[in-house]
């Protein structure tokens, strides 16, 4: 009888170690610049299921992210709500950027968004402001890397502290 417990114990503890969804909830953010193409360019990873459940929750909108059932309506619900949570300044002025569109790699969203017509010699900073998930997990840590003119700078932003600068000059 008790080798039949601690065989059942050994077989069902790793099922209980599987059925928990992932415990962190972070995004990373890399934003560089383009000689070529005389922008910034941006790219935002995230986890499907959290932004899955974003929508829902913000908009009453079922994406179902990755699946082949995604709304043909999923890209315009990620532009909506990165443009109420992902902010970009350029020499303290507000900059608007292009949503470039989405690619799905394994439970990863990864964002592409592009701030066109951007003369780097002018630049004398950039910040970010990333409010992404910040809504629903208090948890959620957003990191950004820059990369710009050979300066690497990387921020770890959360809900109480959520900008983050680059000074080039």
């Amino acid at each position: 009888m008790q080798l039949i417990k601690k065989t059942l114990v050994v077989l069902l503890l790793p099922l209980f170690a599987f059925t928990v969804a992932h415990k962190f909830y972070i995004s990373v953010t890399s934003i560089g610049y383009s000689d070529k193409d005389k922008a910034l360019q941006i790219t935002t990873r995230i986890f499907i299921d959290d932004f899955d459940k974003v929508l829902q929750e913000r908009y009453g909108f079922t994406g179902n992210l990755a699946s082949k059932d995604e709304s043909s309506q999923a890209n315009e619900y990620i532009e909506k709500y990165l443009r109420t949570k992902f902010a970009l300044a350029i020499n303290d002025k507000d900059v608007a950027y292009n949503f470039l569109g989405k690619i799905y790699d394994n439970d990863i969203m990864i964002c592409y968004l592009e701030v066109p017509k951007v003369d780097i010699s002018t630049v004398t900073n950039i910040s970010v402001q990333n409010e992404v998930l910040m809504d629903i997990y208090e948890e959620q840590k957003n990191v950004v890397h820059f990369k710009l003119q050979n300066q690497k700078k990387s921020f770890v932003l959360i809900r109480e502290n959520n900008k983050g600068m680059l000074n080039l000059k």
